[in-house]
């Protein structure tokens, strides 16, 4: 039985997730994220997870459609815990800042290697590359995001604040990732409180 695959125009397509298919997915995720997607094999994915390569092959056709669903996936889990820390800030400005505090908080659970839409952005460049458009997507989220955010706090220029936040909240990222500053996040919110007047 070949993969089976969900999918709608602009959007990637997505694997209906099996036992066995959650299985190489968890495996190729922790592996994926500490060794790099180029490094880890198929051979190696198949064995962590415990399932044949036949097996591997059939639920996602290919090692691409499997750093899709990687990608995607913890995009989803970024959103949803994003979601929550929006939905209880108080107020335009205290939104902005829970972007941030989102991030400290997903780092240190998540991210001790950076983001890994950057990290996955530096060995896939390729726009044909199935999973360029999942990287290029969620950055794309994020600038829409700062971008509501700044409008809601009635910037005189949004969009220009918008960038600068993206640019702090990416910074952040990747200072994090790197682990020469210490807690980038707490910089960089102190530089959104003086850009928001707070």
């Amino acid at each position: 039985m070949g993969a089976e695959v969900v999918g709608a125009a602009g959007k990637p397509r997505r694997v209906r997730m099996t036992p066995g298919a959650r299985r190489v997915l968890e495996a190729a995720e922790r592996l994926f994220y500490e060794h790099g997607i180029h490094a880890v094999g198929v051979d190696l994915i198949a064995a962590e997870a415990g399932v044949t390569k036949k097996t591997l092959y059939d639920r996602f056709g290919s090692k691409e459609q499997i750093v899709v669903e990687y990608l995607a996936g913890r995009d989803e889990r970024w959103r949803d815990l994003l979601a929550g820390r929006l939905e209880a800030a108080e107020g335009a400005a205290a939104r902005v800042e829970a972007v941030f505090e989102a991030s400290r908080a997903w780092s240190a659970r998540y991210g001790a290697k950076g983001c890994s839409m950057i990290n996955a952005h530096a060995e896939i460049s390729d726009p044909a590359h199935p999973a360029h458009p999942v990287i290029i997507g969620q950055k794309r989220w994020m600038l829409d995001l700062f971008t509501g955010l700044a409008r809601e706090v009635d910037a005189a220029d949004a969009d220009r604040l918008a960038r600068t936040l993206m640019l702090l909240h990416e910074g952040a990222l990747v200072a994090h990732g790197v682990g020469v500053v210490p807690d980038p996040f707490g910089t960089a919110l102190d530089q959104v409180r003086e850009l928001l007047g707070r």
